[in-house]
């Protein structure tokens, strides 16, 4: 069975997913409504290792934002790879992106 994945930043490069998965991913673009992106920094020291930047990119909740990105289908087990790689403070949650996908995303807990 796939999951869907909405990725709003670093999943996004053909290198990560390469690492993490062992190939590139299928996508295509879509958006996820009533969410804006912020700028957060960093400190996970194992994140920071991969080469990632400290300032990254995270979903927060407005009434009037909308974030562009891509949906990914991969497998249940990519998925698991892919909660690994995301840094401390982040967790997985369920969306209805604006083609109607029920999708995965990550959100730092502020």
């Amino acid at each position: 069975m796939s999951e869907y994945l909405f990725s709003y930043g670093t999943l996004q490069k053909a290198k990560v997913q390469l690492r993490l998965f062992g190939r590139l991913l299928n996508g295509t673009k879509d958006s996820l409504a009533g969410y804006k992106a912020s700028k957060v920094e960093i400190t996970d020291e194992a994140f920071l290792a991969k080469g990632e930047q400290s300032v990254q990119r995270t979903a927060t909740l407005s009434a009037d934002g909308k974030i562009e990105g891509v949906v990914f289908e991969l497998t249940a087990d990519e998925l698991a790879l892919a909660d690994t790689y995301e840094p401390a403070g982040y967790s997985r949650v369920e969306v209805t992106l604006a083609s109607g996908k029920q999708a995965w995303v990550y959100l730092k807990i502020i």
